[in-house]
């Protein structure tokens, strides 16, 4: 086993996630330790998988999210140090144009974890605002 695929464990566990009324995640590995997969549940209805795995031959995490809703996206370039996770993907806006997507996995003190989606139009120069959560382990 690679030690960098274990560089998102800290993100394992059962959440209750503020900023979106009653949603939860439960975060676990897959099949032999290889996949840390997010199952959420947004509270109203909205329900998704979050699948993200390192990449020993490339030296990079990648990932996809996909919600019941029938979005899906791909993170073809990631990377995990520090308490610190950013994956990034390309996607096509509503008119057509390239938009960049950027999730970022932070460890937050007090055994509490950030998750945030920003996207840009212009290949990462900035950034806008999508949505930003805090996940509080349950007890």
């Amino acid at each position: 086993m690679n030690p960098e695929a274990r560089q998102l464990d800290f993100w394992l566990g059962d959440w209750s996630i503020t900023g979106e009324g009653s949603a939860t995640s439960k975060v676990y590995l897959d099949p032999d330790k290889c996949l840390v997969v997010e199952s959420w549940d947004g509270g109203r209805g909205h329900r998704g998988k979050n699948l993200f795995a390192y990449a020993a031959e490339e030296k990079s995490w990648r990932g996809m999210f996909v919600d019941n809703e029938g979005r899906a996206h791909i993170f073809v370039d990631g990377k995990v140090t520090d308490g610190t996770a950013e994956f990034f993907g390309p996607s096509r806006g509503p008119n057509g144009e390239a938009v960049l997507n950027r999730i970022r996995v932070v460890r937050l003190a007090g055994g509490k974890v950030e998750q945030s989606w920003d996207k840009s139009t212009d290949n990462g120069a900035t950034w806008t605002y999508q949505f930003r959560l805090e996940y509080s382990r349950k007890n």
